[in-house]
Parts: C-alpha cells; sequence; structure tokens
C-alpha cells in the first residue's frame, strides 16, 4: 500500500530523521494499518449512526456548593498582589 519512498518523502517534509531501519519499520507498520482501513471500508455502515465513543462515558461529578472559607485574609496574606479585599492579576486583554 505504502512504499519507502514515500515514508521517506513524508517524514523530509515533517523534518525528520530516520534510519534506513526505520524507514523499513514504519512502511511495513504504515502499510499494515492501511490495509486495516481498507478492510473496514468494505463494510456496509450505511444504518450504523455515527457516534464518537464506542461505549458510552459520562463524567462523574459533585455538585458545587458555595462555601466561605473561614479565613479570608490569610489567603489575602499569600497572594504576591492584593489590593484590599481582592486579588489583582495581571491584565490579559487589551481595550482594543
Amino acid at each position: 500500500m505504502i512504499n519507502k519512498k514515500q515514508v521517506h518523502k513524508v517524514a523530509q517534509l515533517a523534518r525528520l530523521e530516520m534510519t534506513e531501519e526505520e524507514e523499513e519499520q514504519i512502511t511495513a507498520q504504515m502499510s499494515s494499518i492501511l490495509e486495516y482501513f481498507q478492510q473496514l471500508s468494505e463494510l456496509d455502515t450505511e444504518d450504523v449512526p455515527p457516534t464518537t465513543r464506542a461505549i458510552d462515558v459520562s463524567n462523574v461529578t459533585r455538585q458545587d456548593e458555595l462555601r466561605p472559607y473561614p479565613n479570608r485574609e490569610a489567603i489575602l496574606q499569600e497572594a504576591p498582589d492584593p489590593d484590599g479585599d481582592f486579588f489583582r492579576v495581571p491584565k490579559i486583554l487589551s481595550e482594543e
């Protein structure tokens, strides 16, 4: 499916240095991968809905609970540049 010359060209375009042995190994691996994709393309997927995962995954998260910190002054003392009851942070957005 893919030959050593093609692998060499892609390696050059990607600025990768490869030895002869690495090029041969990558050629064999890439050919194997492309052959597998060829097998997959032969499957009839007309009635299969598109998915992003093979299995359902859900995030297990806890509910956020607002709780005041008991020692606010201690936190503000640790700030590198406090401004009264607030934290001063570097400006990240321009006024443009």
